[in-house]
């Protein structure tokens, strides 16, 4: 009886290994990219309203900090981050707002980990977690932030064909959950860097937030 624990230390261990090897190809795989385009499915799940937001668009990305959510259904908005700022126009508000990225926790994260930026190895913990998909050969992790974050958990699914994320999923503290689904993922396609240029109408509102 004495070596039940052991053996079954020896298979959680060997367990975690896996997962570590499947993010450290994934961290391989981004590294290698200069840019990357996809449609986007985002879906918002708030712990106090019982229908979940459903929005998508298009995404870019463009190394090494050039970033572009333009949603397309069912509100029109663009978001692009440059230069350390995120600028998200809303044009059925006619209004333009700066922020910077600090200030905007969800986008940063995003960023950081479709960039590469933030190790996975180096600031989460590892396991595999499957959830429900349509993906049935995809590898699905769960990132426990190791210090304290906005976010008690991320789930992860990695294609295994471009060890790209298709799927990320972000659990906060209070109950709401954020979902990105990522389909028909085009890496290193010429982007221009106007793709990034936000132009707006004349007599836009522009409201600025800046850290203190």
């Amino acid at each position: 009886m004495k070596r039940l624990p052991i053996l079954l230390f020896l298979t959680l261990l060997a367990f975690s290994q896996t997962a570590e090897r499947v993010a450290q190809k994934a961290e391989s795989r981004i590294r290698t990219l200069h840019s990357l385009e996809a449609q986007f499915t985002q879906i918002y799940h708030s712990s106090t309203v019982s229908t979940p937001l459903k929005e998508r668009g298009k995404f870019y990305f463009k190394k090494p900090d050039l970033m572009k959510w333009e949603y397309t259904h069912p509100e029109k908005k663009i978001f692009v981050y440059k230069e350390g700022i995120l600028w998200s126009y809303f044009p059925q508000d006619n209004q333009l707002i700066k922020s910077d990225l600090s200030e905007r926790k969800q986008e940063a994260e995003i960023l950081s980990l479709l960039s590469g930026k933030k190790g996975l190895l180096e600031n989460y913990s590892l396991q595999f977690s499957p959830f429900p998909s349509q993906n049935e050969d995809s590898h699905q992790l769960k990132l426990t932030p190791q210090k304290k974050h906005e976010y008690s958990y991320i789930l992860l699914e990695i294609n295994p064909q471009q060890w790209l994320i298709q799927k990320a999923i972000f659990f906060d503290w209070a109950g709401n959950k954020s979902e990105f689904h990522f389909k028909k993922i085009k890496t290193d396609v010429p982007i221009s860097k106007e793709i990034f240029e936000l132009k707006v109408p004349p007599h836009t509102e522009i409201i600025e937030y800046k850290s203190p």
